[in-house]
Formats: structure tokens, C-alpha cells, sequence
């Protein structure tokens, strides 16, 4: 009679977890909690063995965290295995409610939890799809413009003489400034482009 130790190998040896998810931000493919679980019941079944996983929340410091436990036991000797995993939950996350978190964490944890019990190798998750959206916003807002002197900006542009170099004087400034001065600088040079019109058909 084999061990429940020597039954683990056996599943960690013949499962294959397929990474049938596709991350389209990132575009890299992964597998989910769900996956992990049609892929090793029939393994379980085979060897005798029963799996079970329960979560518990609890408070460290002033932040919860989900801990899931699994438990992997021998139907025919009783032996079993305990592991477990933590998650800590977000503060907030944008457009989901309290639920949604807790239930996002605790799939997270649990993948975790089965990528330790059975040896499977995973470094593409939630954790690198999270990471990824903040990183790029984190590029995006250091890609915005600094700003210009508003002031120098106007009067920059109230030098020029000639259509094309208020063009590309204008072009210069608009992609130098921020949001709010781009209006007043479009109104200024709205404003010389026309007398400059005027002035060529005089």
C-alpha cells in the first residue's frame, strides 16, 4: 500500500495544467485556479486520494489577509497532507465591490496554494497582470508634459511673422504643455493665425 506522500509524487509527476487563459493587456497566456482543479481530479481519483480547500480571514495589523488551507488525504490509510498560503486583500480595487475582492483574493491564494502542493511552475498571474497596469500608468503619467512658461509662450508666439513659423512655433508649444494651458495658448495663436490671414489677403 502506497503512501499519501508517494501518491503526491505520482500526481505531481503525471499532471499537466495546459495554460488555456489569455491575458489580452499583457498578451501572455496563463492557467486559473479552475484549470489547475479539472486537470488534477481525475489524477486524485486514480491514486485514492481527496483534496478539500477552506479559507479563513484574517487580520494582521489593520490589513485582512485570506489564508487558504488545503488538505490532501489517503481515502485508504488516512494519512493526510496540510498546506496553506496567504493572500492579503487590496484596500480597494476599481469597479468591484467588498465581495469581489475577498472572492478574487481567495482565487488567488488557492492557485497559489495548489502551485505548492503540486510543484507547478507559474510566474505569470494576477500579481504580473496587476503589476503591469500600474507600471504603464505609472509610464504613462511620467510621460506627461512638464508644462511651459505661459507667459514666454505667448509672447513666443506673438514674435512670429509668418505663417509657417507660427505653425511650427505653435506645434512646439502644444506638445510642451499641459492640458489646461493648452487653451490659452490655442486661443493665441487662433488669434495671430487670424491677423495673419487677414494681413496676406489685404
Amino acid at each position: 500500500m502506497k503512501s499519501v506522500l508517494s501518491k503526491l509524487l505520482c500526481v505531481q509527476a503525471e499532471l499537466k495544467a495546459p495554460k488555456n487563459q489569455f491575458n489580452s493587456f499583457g498578451k501572455y497566456k496563463y492557467r486559473s485556479f479552475e484549470d489547475i482543479l479539472e486537470a488534477v481530479k481525475p489524477l486524485l481519483k486514480n491514486q485514492g486520494l481527496v483534496l478539500t480547500i477552506s479559507d479563513e480571514m484574517k487580520l494582521v495589523g489593520e490589513r485582512y489577509y485570506i489564508q487558504s488551507t488545503s488538505t490532501l488525504t489517503c481515502i485508504e490509510t488516512g494519512e493526510c497532507i496540510v498546506n496553506t498560503a496567504m493572500a492579503r486583500e487590496p484596500e480597494t480595487k476599481k469597479g468591484a465591490d467588498d465581495s469581489q475582492i475577498t472572492g478574487a483574493t481567495s482565487s488567488y491564494c488557492r492557485k497559489y496554494l495548489l502551485n505548492g502542493l503540486l510543484l507547478i511552475d507559474d510566474n505569470k498571474d494576477a500579481d504580473h497582470h496587476d503589476n503591469r497596469a500600474e507600471n504603464g500608468t505609472k509610464a504613462k503619467q511620467e510621460q506627461k508634459p512638464a508644462g511651459v512658461d505661459l507667459d514666454d509662450a505667448v509672447d513666443l508666439l506673438n514674435q512670429q511673422t509668418d505663417m509657417k513659423a507660427l505653425q511650427a512655433t505653435f506645434a512646439k508649444l502644444w506638445k510642451a504643455a499641459t492640458d489646461k494651458q493648452k487653451e490659452p495658448i490655442k486661443a493665441t495663436y487662433d488669434r495671430i493665425k487670424a491677423a495673419l490671414e487677414e494681413a496676406a489677403t489685404a
